[in-house]
């Protein structure tokens, strides 16, 4: 058996016990975790209900490496506590996301003394095996349908045991990043911006990190599931629709198709609340999140300047939400 020295036999046996397995024939790595702190595993099973199973091992280094070079008590702090965001909402939410929002189901979650173990249901298994670097249109419509379908079934929900403030970028999580940032109009209305985003009247859920990368698409059709839920908590949806638009569209694209996708996805929340039986305001809803799309922007460009100033997301429609959303303060 192929087995990486990583699995130990103790997970082994939790797999085995979760699954009803008769044995585990292959382990596959499928991804280191960023900065070292664990990895992605699958295992293939023989004699039970399921053909495979991902494991996410998380364990805390005692050295921390960041890629970029942020290597900080605070930026372990961060993430440690992010797993231990993820773990919850795993326990507490996950079994609650509709087919139009689909996660991957948990089958066993342990914290351990150095870290922890989710034991998930493997979306290739389940047909959604499919993973895209470029996007078209109705792979464009799938993802924002997730979203719009996600923040409705949360919305006006409190986040217990969740990041108060979803999304990995929030200011007061990132102060390393904001004191890189260049001094100028950015850097002096940053707590300004932040508050106008938590000040929102209408809260959901937000996903933190909702990136092309995160979405898993079916073998046959568009519809998509999304993983990783280390920085999901409460938020203007407008964090997630910006930072998803910024992942997979270049500037011209952003800007030509601006105003359709803000449409399509309000058109998906309204129907997803619906389907729910959600009573809410939806004219005030929708007046104050598109109020509040270029300031979500113009957030995340303030974690991207301090944390990575030469990104490629930084770009001219960019830079027209910043100069927008700062006239406005």
């Amino acid at each position: 058996m192929d087995t990486p020295s990583f699995a130990a036999a103790e997970i082994e046996a939790l797999v085995l016990d979760t699954t009803g397995g008769a044995a585990i024939t292959n382990v596959v790595a499928v991804q280191e975790l960023w900065s070292g702190y664990g990895k992605i595993l699958r295992f293939h099973l023989e004699g039970a209900s399921l053909p495979s199973v991902i494991v996410k091992r998380v364990r805390f280094p005692d050295a921390h490496d960041h890629p970029r070079g942020w290597n900080s008590d605070r930026s372990h702090e961060r993430k440690v506590r992010s797993y231990h965001v993820e773990l919850a909402w795993y326990e507490r939410y996950a079994k609650r996301c509709p087919t139009a929002a689909r996660v991957p189901l948990p089958l066993a979650l342990e914290r351990t003394d150095d870290g922890v173990i989710m034991v998930l249901e493997d979306l290739d298994a389940a047909g959604f095996a499919r993973r895209i670097n470029n996007i078209d249109a109705a792979e464009l419509d799938a993802c924002l349908s997730w979203l719009a379908n996600f923040h409705a079934t949360f919305l006006g929900e409190r986040p217990d045991d969740l990041w108060p403030t979803g999304t990995y970028w929030h200011l007061e999580t990132r102060p390393d990043e904001f004191d890189a940032l260049d001094d100028g109009p950015l850097k002096d209305g940053a707590a300004a911006i932040d508050q106008m985003l938590t000040a929102s009247q209408f809260q959901t859920f937000v996903h933190g990190d909702a990136k092309l990368a995160n979405f898993c698409f079916q073998t046959n059709g568009d519809a998509v599931a999304a993983v990783d839920f280390q920085y999901v908590g409460a938020g203007c949806g407008m964090k997630d629709v910006a930072y998803f638009i910024s992942s997979c569209l270049d500037e011209d694209d952003c800007e030509a198709m601006e105003h359709e996708l803000l449409d399509r996805y309000f058109d998906l929340l309204a129907a997803g609340l619906e389907q729910l039986g959600k009573s809410v305001d939806f004219a005030g809803l929708e007046l104050e999140w598109r109020t509040l799309y270029p300031v979500a922007w113009t957030d995340f460009t303030r974690f991207l300047r301090g944390w990575s100033p030469g990104h490629w997301k930084l770009h001219r429609y960019g830079e027209r939400l910043v100069n927008e959303t700062l006239n406005s303060l």
